[in-house]
């Protein structure tokens, strides 16, 4: 209840910034016209999250036929959780990773990377699929997907205001250099909120995934692996749309701002805590059989 009502707080908290950046822009009228393009970027996202995002990244959908022990996986994760049973979407991507999309339980997705499938084993898979459909449970991948919306439209705004700024015939609020000050300090706003509301939901998705798979170490082993080769492994697509960073459980980004702003909780923390859950569940430091 509580990472939900924060998750709302922070979600306002971006809304705000892009109706203030739209009201420093072109006043009262800027602001507006700011409300109306943050309603109309809400409504795509609520609609078309799951196509574009997957289209973004190439991802392929599999069956049965086609990759009978994963969906086998996530259908028997699905039926733990009392899920309706998500689609599944492989890309083509070396470096390890994985993401879940969907307005709600009933439009979603999950995608893995085929660098995780490569280089994890069973358990830590289960780990791994059982913290996306928590996301999903969670309704996590509407949150995310709007938060992706909103920030990069801040971003577009301040590029606008940048441009603006040298006009002398624009009647913004602010002289030149408040509009340049907007230009760069929006979309770090922007990236701050859309990071708080990414790491509360990780953790939440983090406990959920270890409760519904019942070994909280599966998921630990797996974020362990993962972290330490995707920060060896670049990823081009999220490199070219850092805004969907958030959605992927470990950081895909490498360098520039990925440094300075982390999308995710730290590893080792979420490690942590996974271990802690595990210790209080009277469970051996390594993992066992999924019995």
């Amino acid at each position: 209840m509580m990472n939900t009502m924060r998750t709302g707080l922070l979600m306002a908290g971006l809304t705000g910034i892009f109706l203030v950046v739209g009201y420093l822009i072109g006043g009262g009228a800027g602001m507006a016209s700011a409300f109306i393009l943050a309603a109309g970027t809400n409504l795509f996202a609520y609609w078309n999250s799951d196509r574009a995002v997957l289209a973004m990244y190439g991802a392929r959908p599999v069956d049965a036929q086609s990759a009978p022990a994963l969906v086998h996986l996530v259908s028997r994760l699905a039926d733990q959780a009392r899920l309706p049973m998500p689609r599944v979407y492989v890309v083509d991507n070396d470096q390890p990773n994985a993401f879940a999309t969907g307005r709600n339980p009933e439009h979603a997705a999950v995608c893995v990377t085929t660098g995780l499938l490569q280089r994890v084993n069973d358990e830590e898979l289960a780990g791994v699929l059982a913290h996306e459909l928590s996301h999903v449970k969670n309704r996590d991948t509407l949150t995310m997907t709007l938060t992706a919306t909103i920030a990069g439209a801040v971003s577009m705004l301040a590029n606008f205001a940048f441009f603006l700024g040298g006009d002398g015939r624009n009647r913004n609020p602010l002289g030149i250099v408040g509009m340049l000050l907007v230009a760069l300090l929006a979309p770090v706003a922007a990236v701050l909120v859309q990071m708080a509301v990414s790491r509360t939901r990780e953790f939440e998705a983090d406990r959920a995934g270890a409760q519904l798979s019942g070994r909280p170490l599966w998921l630990a082993s797996a974020l362990r692996r993962i972290d330490h080769t995707a920060a060896a492994i670049d990823n081009p697509a999220a490199d070219a749309n850092p805004a969907t960073a958030h959605m992927f459980i470990v950081n895909p980004l490498h360098g520039g701002l990925s440094g300075l702003f982390a999308s995710h909780p730290s590893t080792e923390e979420r490690i942590a805590r996974l271990s802690a859950m595990a210790a209080e569940m009277g469970q051996a430091p390594k993992p066992g059989p999924w019995s």
